[in-house]
């Protein structure tokens, strides 16, 4: 990457991968309804997996931030960062931390160029981040996305092995000519997230420059910590909040978007009666978490927990301190 890094840009990439470690600490700690946190998990998966995973991603987060730094002064293309193989490294790397199987495939893919971004973008006094700059910077590195990112993605996936993860109806990851395709007709990840956006909603923060995370989750996380005064309260309010707006594709994967939707109506009915704000709402809630554990992880808001630990790491990034 041409000259080694001074020690204030070293540590500046050590700070993105801190911000974003914590915001994935954020996520899993707070008590979202129908998701692992600290007191309730699922068969095979519970807290402690979720904050092994969280410590052996910051490696690969300051790694993509050294890279995004590079980039900022020129000795590196954004063409050339290797997202693909970073998310595919960071995946396996948590896989070899915990025993608790996919834990986080999605906000891994939504964050790794999210801390390039924050690397190729100039910092303010005390490292604060200009999050429109993020932005326009978050919209380069994924549309300079390759071809060889989209197979290491697919790598990826196939190391985390997602539940829900039915045949896609084109370029499936589980059809080895998929690969082939790839490669042959030079199709980059961008370009496969876009196929992949009617249905999947990780994706489509990829080809949409982050539009829910940016437009709804962070502003809804910040007006929630003002009105709140608690992180879990704003957590659990937004989860609720992008739950009703947007029905969950990890849901929607495994039993159907009708289903998905009849979940993001049962979410709108805790937040008319308040949520954590009033008993009504706490009660509510209550029987809305037990009623989305009853199948196991069938009805997991997955996507949803990506958006918001993505939100998180706006929040953190933009100087949040508890």
């Amino acid at each position: 990457m041409g000259e080694r890094l001074s020690s204030n840009q070293l540590d500046k990439a050590k700070h993105v991968a801190r911000c974003l470690e914590l915001a994935i600490l954020y996520e899993i700690s707070a008590d979202k309804p129908g998701n692992v946190n600290l007191t309730v998990g699922f068969e095979g998966t519970r807290y402690e997996h979720f904050l092994a995973s969280a410590v052996a991603t910051a490696p690969y987060f300051e790694l993509a931030a050294e890279r995004g730094i590079a980039v900022s002064r020129g000795e590196l293309k954004v063409s050339d960062v290797n997202v693909g193989r970073m998310i595919r490294d960071c995946v396996a790397e948590v896989e070899a931390w915990q025993n608790g199987g996919n834990t986080l495939l999605g906000t891994i893919i939504l964050l790794m160029p999210l801390a390039v971004a924050a690397g190729m973008t100039p910092t303010e006094e005390k490292v604060l981040l200009d999050l429109s700059k993020l932005r326009k910077n978050l919209r380069l590195v994924v549309e300079a996305t390759t071809p060889e990112d989209a197979v290491f993605v697919y790598d990826a996936i196939r190391i985390a092995n997602p539940s829900g993860l039915n045949k896609a109806p084109d370029l499936d990851v589980n059809n080895p000519a998929s690969t082939e395709r790839i490669l042959n007709e030079k199709i980059s990840l961008y370009e496969v997230f876009k196929i992949a956006s009617t249905y999947d909603n990780v994706c489509s923060e990829w080809t949409s420059n982050y539009q829910i995370i940016f437009d709804f989750v962070y502003p809804n996380l910040v007006e929630q910590i003002k009105e709140t005064e608690s992180l879990n309260k704003a957590v659990v309010h937004t989860f609720l909040k992008v739950l009703a707006e947007h029905p969950d594709t990890f849901i929607a994967r495994k039993v159907g978007v009708g289903k998905a939707r009849d979940v993001s109506i049962q979410a709108e009915e805790v937040l008319k009666l308040g949520g954590l704000a009033t008993e009504e709402g706490k009660e509510k809630l209550r029987e809305f978490d037990s009623m989305l554990r009853k199948s196991d992880s069938l009805l997991n808001p997955g996507t949803t927990a990506d958006l918001v630990a993505t939100g998180l790491a706006l929040l953190v990034l933009g100087g949040y301190k508890p």
